[in-house]
């Protein structure tokens, strides 16, 4: 899954590719480099300036739109509100990608309508709210965050998805810290054992910066080796900023494993 962040204040690009021919040239050198998917976003995970319902639409769905026309690439939008959801749907996006947990009542809702697949994300607080120090219940965020995924993957089901189209991201960097991302990136085998294709988000993420003392434009190897760690481990679809490493760190997993 190849990253495409249409937002002016990208914690990783910076807003390289806010422009939209900017967008659309960085997602056709993901496809390219081998994505399988492309994640279009436009609103960033952590705290800035409002964003509005149909400023995000703006950005997000002529993107999709592009892309449907002239890729055949799965496309994914990366947005916790259910009026983006639609349009993008609307415009081709065949999956909603949502950091919140499904935090809008009517999310589920627009992408059974739309017979999408969903990512069940864990989050401690919301989107955009800072949450410096984060706490979990007998210091056990794995626990927690298997208990939330499970609850996510329930409330999906109940609201007409498909368990082949549930999808489920243990939420790296938001609302945990640094240990906290490093405990559940060990534990992805414990929580793909709950059953749904995992996602890992790790690429370029503080976290990972945190542990090796690296700034973001140096994160690119140890961002590899987290995406080597946790397939190995069990996650299934990796979201990425390099996806020509990943495809090949993956190629050669796969081929090693298979053996």
């Amino acid at each position: 899954m190849g990253i495409v962040n249409r937002t002016p204040d990208s914690f990783f690009d910076r807003g390289k590719f806010f422009n939209l021919d900017d967008a659309l040239t960085r997602a056709e050198q993901l496809i390219f480099d081998g994505a399988d998917v492309i994640d279009v976003g436009g609103v960033k995970a952590g705290p800035g300036e409002d964003v509005s319902v149909n400023e995000e639409i703006d950005r997000v769905v002529p993107v999709i739109c592009a892309l449907k026309k002239r890729f055949d690439v799965a496309l994914s939008v990366d947005t916790w509100r259910s009026e983006v959801a639609r349009e993008a749907y609307a415009a081709g996006a065949l999956i909603g990608n949502d950091i919140s947990g499904f935090s809008d009542p009517e999310y589920l809702k627009a992408a059974s309508q739309a017979g999408a697949t969903v990512v069940a994300t864990h989050i401690r607080l919301a989107p955009r709210v800072p949450d410096p120090d984060p706490h979990y219940s007998e210091d056990d965020v794995v626990g927690a965050v298997c208990d939330f995924l499970r609850a996510r993957r329930d409330e999906a089901l109940a609201a007409g998805i498909a368990a082949q189209c549930i999808i489920l991201d243990a939420g790296l960097d938001l609302g945990k810290t640094a240990e906290q991302s490093l405990a559940l990136l060990r534990a992805s085998g414990r929580i793909a054992s709950i059953g749904q294709p995992l996602l890992l988000s790790a690429s370029n993420k503080t976290f990972l910066g945190t542990l090796c003392g690296l700034s973001i434009d140096e994160r690119r190897e140890i961002s590899l080796a987290a995406v080597a760690l946790g397939v190995s481990l069990g996650c299934r679809v990796v979201r990425v900023h390099d996806v020509k490493g990943t495809r090949r760190v993956i190629d050669v997993l796969e081929a090693i494993i298979s053996s």
